[in-house]
């Protein structure tokens, strides 16, 4: 008797937009191949190694918040990290950015940036200032906004602090469009794809 195949514990969502939603700041084929092969890869991969493991059951935040107690599962984290980070980066994101900051939202800036214009430049500094593949985050830290950077597959879940906002600076991102011009890349992105309405739904959960 065949034996049933089991559905994989996690898959890949689609894009919450259309592949050329983002153009021209992000190419219809940079997106295909983000989503399509890295992200997808991410998530195929995590599938074959979690069998057998402590965080064979477990959700993408859960196996992030959990595995640096086992650093024996390091692949595992460098997996679940990144596809947890790309489906939150893809919501960090929308076609032509979409309406503005909320004045609520707009006046935490004003508080903990000094406004909206030094947010934005500080989440470019941080972005342009991580040295190697990595993101960018704005955050929420003990009731503060801040903008920090991860390396690789790390994010704020490991330093317990709420992510609100992600930009993605690996090469992969932006190489095809950009090349080695990240600076124009992270520039773009802020200044016209940022979902401000996704940052405040995160603010308030």
């Amino acid at each position: 008797m065949e034996q049933a195949t089991l559905a994989p514990l996690h898959t890949l969502a689609p894009l919450p937009y259309a592949e050329d939603a983002l153009e021209p700041v992000i190419s219809q084929r940079t997106l295909a191949f983000h989503h399509g092969k890295h992200h997808r890869a991410y998530v195929d991969t995590l599938n074959k190694l979690i069998p057998g493991t402590p965080f064979e059951s477990a959700t993408l935040e859960d196996i992030v918040r959990r595995v640096g107690r086992f650093w024996e599962h390091g692949a595992i984290f460098n997996n679940a990290g990144q596809a947890w980070n790309h489906a939150f980066y893809w919501n960090s994101l929308r076609p032509a950015g979409g309406p503005p900051p909320s004045a609520a939202l707009a006046r935490r800036l004003e508080a903990d940036f000094g406004g909206v214009a030094q947010f934005k430049q500080a989440l470019a500094t941080a972005a342009l200032g991580q040295f190697g593949s990595g993101w960018a985050w704005l955050v929420l830290d003990d009731g503060k906004l801040k903008v920090i950077q991860t390396a690789n597959a790390d994010n704020p879940l490991t330093l317990s602090l709420k992510p609100l906002l992600a930009i993605d600076v690996w090469e992969h991102a932006y190489y095809l469009d950009y090349q080695n011009r990240r600076p124009d890349h992270v520039r773009a992105v802020i200044e016209q794809l940022l979902n401000w309405q996704f940052a405040e739904a995160n603010l308030e959960r």
